[in-house]
């Protein structure tokens, strides 16, 4: 378990890297090399419209000033329609607040020429019907069609197609497939990970057998069994936890009971416990059913409960649960990790 777990997270951080340096690559082919340096885009002959805001205020107010001087109204009407859109706000702006170096009157005189001027413009079609010649767009600087640019796109797009085919293979072959993981190895993990008690912390000496099992749902076959053995090996006994009652029908089983037990060889009978969950505690029907395998005991967690033979004695600890619940209601075991910790009651210990 811990291989796969360690081979799905080396293969996590691979593709992690891959990704990485793929997007790296793509970033400097594409912004320094493309970008920057083969086709940087220049732009010339720009109309005032394609200015900056702030640009554009300046560029109104020279416009305005030099009215001032000139007094040339047609002049005046092509600087104002050549800022587009933004002509008529940006007055309005520096009419409101006039800026240092043009006057309120200046700004007024400035606005009657351009609007006497758009009164006194000719209609869009002149009277023999032809139609006025639009003003061309920005002209970007890079020229359109030279052979060399051809050939170093192709080249860009070239290298680009290759270091992502690169990347693609590595990935493909250095990938681990991650296959779900079973309820055996979801089993083994939530036991690997269980804190085991200490027991000196309350004065206690160490058990002679210390066992984590785990019940997962999905273990349909679950039935966990140890053997006790003395310091010197002899064998004491056995203990174990298997499913004692499941609820609903089909497949995977729902675990709502797990017997557990307490086998001494020294003695004529094994002592069981049966641990409910809540919604199966709570039900007297069911109580009844399981009594005659052993005395009902709720699951909780950190819930304790001690078993007892002529010569052993056994504490149970829940180290970890969790319910699991269909769309009929039904509560039943999503897991439980337990804790078998076994004394030889001649040490009279209690715990």
């Amino acid at each position: 378990m811990e291989d796969t777990t360690m081979r799905n997270d080396i293969s996590q951080k691979k593709n992690l890297i891959g990704l990485a340096v793929s997007f790296f690559v793509g970033l400097v082919i594409g912004l320094v090399v493309l970008g920057w340096w083969l086709w940087p885009v220049h732009w010339i002959n720009a109309a005032p419209q394609h200015l900056r805001q702030d640009y554009k205020q300046d560029y109104l107010v020279m416009a305005i000033e030099a009215y001032a001087q000139t007094h040339d109204a047609a002049a005046a009407q092509r600087r104002f329609e050549a800022l587009g859109p933004d002509a008529e706000p940006l007055l309005a702006t520096l009419k409101k607040y006039p800026p240092k170096g043009i006057t309120p009157q200046e700004i007024k005189a400035f606005e009657s020429a351009v609007k006497t001027q758009s009164t006194a413009k000719p209609s869009a079609t002149s009277a023999a019907g032809k139609k006025p010649i639009p003003t061309k767009p920005p002209v970007s600087g890079h020229k359109k069609g030279s052979s060399m640019q051809v050939i170093l796109l192709l080249c860009g797009v070239g290298v680009l197609v290759l270091v992502a085919v690169a990347i693609g293979f590595y990935l493909l072959k250095h990938k681990t497939p991650k296959e779900p993981a079973t309820a055996a190895q979801r089993a083994e993990a939530l036991r690997s990970a269980a804190k085991p008690t200490d027991f000196s912390e309350e004065g206690l000496e160490d058990p002679i057998a210390q066992i984590m099992t785990t019940y997962v749902h999905g273990d349909d076959l679950y039935d966990d069994s140890h053997s006790i053995d003395a310091p010197n090996g002899d064998f004491l006994g056995e203990c174990g936890v298997s499913i004692a009652d499941t609820v609903g029908f089909g497949e995977p089983k729902k675990a709502t009971a797990l017997e557990v037990w307490l086998f001494d060889k020294n003695d004529v009978q094994t002592v069981t416990k049966v641990l409910m969950t809540e919604k199966a505690f709570n039900d007297p029907a069911t109580q009844q059913r399981l009594a005659a395998k052993g005395d009902p005991i709720m699951a909780e967690p950190d819930g304790r409960f001690v078993m007892e033979t002529e010569h052993l004695r056994m504490v149970v600890r829940v180290n970890d649960m969790a319910y699991g619940e269909d769309e009929s209601g039904n509560q039943y075991f999503e897991r439980v990790t337990l804790e078998l910790s076994v004394w030889p009651k001649e040490n009279e210990q209690t715990a």
